[in-house]
């Protein structure tokens, strides 16, 4: 029996010691426990400019996702930053007189339409998105008898050219054959000098970006025929260009055809 206990008490107590230690240690805080936040954070997000902002309200304005009401408040608030952003990033003022015309080797002449030059702004609401009314635009055609969207004189892309000076607020890149979206591959520009918004439709490559200062002249785009009327035979290859004037956060159809008349020309290159 004596033997027994002194083999069994060794292991008995080794067996304790164990125990004692993993209860210890058990009880004791880990040193990471006291050193790490146990709240984990988020990684930040950065927040969109204005810029961004104005195109995804634009977005919505134009698939018909949001209500007339709460698109021109939200618009109205958006124009106040993007006026400030333009400036910021030193965008100056470009006074009417300054224009240039917006297709490179073309001038007025390339507006027909009759005595409207095609110019109706009965019916049109900016806030009706694609399916506003009337055509409180005027459209510049290029010669282009194969529709290739190629001068068919120099056989290169025609330059689409910036009116006025302005930030460019909202753009649609991608359009597919049969899209019902009618101004194709688009740009808006916003003008702080002027208050306006200018529309240049139917492009077949932008080269603008979102938030980009631009003055007049500057290349925004080339001429294409992206859109859904403008993609058909019977259309000639254009340029639809539509300038709004902002009232009380309202963009309103302004014609500007003698300005354009007057605009200084760009040769071809």
């Amino acid at each position: 029996m004596n033997l027994l206990c002194r083999t069994l008490l060794p292991v008995v107590f080794c067996i304790v010691t164990v125990f004692t230690h993993l209860a210890l240690a058990a009880g004791q805080p880990d040193l990471a426990e006291l050193t790490e936040s146990p709240v984990k954070t988020s990684p930040t997000v950065p927040s969109l400019s204005a810029a961004e902002r104005f195109n995804s309200l634009n977005t919505l304005v134009r698939d018909g996702k949001i209500g007339r009401e709460a698109a021109r408040n939200e618009s109205k608030r958006l124009l106040v930053e993007l006026r400030a952003e333009y400036y910021r990033k030193g965008g100056t003022d470009y006074r009417k007189d300054t224009w240039v015309f917006p297709l490179a080797g073309y001038d007025a002449r390339a507006i027909t339409g009759g005595r409207n030059k095609g110019y109706i702004s009965s019916g049109y609401n900016y806030f009706s998105g694609n399916r506003h009314g009337g055509h409180p635009a005027f459209d510049i055609f290029i010669h282009d008898r194969n529709q290739d969207s190629l001068d068919d004189r120099s056989g290169k892309p025609v330059k689409v050219l910036s009116l006025t000076g302005g930030i460019v607020v909202a753009l649609e890149r991608e359009w597919k054959q049969g899209s019902s979206l009618r101004g194709g591959k688009y740009l808006w520009i916003y003008d702080p000098a002027n208050d306006l918004l200018v529309y240049y439709a139917h492009n077949r490559d932008l080269f603008a970006k979102l938030g980009e200062i631009v003055k007049p002249g500057d290349q925004l785009a080339i001429v294409g025929r992206s859109g859904y009327n403008a993609a058909k035979h019977r259309s000639p290859s254009h340029l639809h260009l539509s300038v709004l004037q902002l009232k009380e956060g309202r963009p309103l159809p302004v014609n500007v055809y003698r300005e354009l008349t007057k605009a200084r020309t760009v040769a071809e290159h």
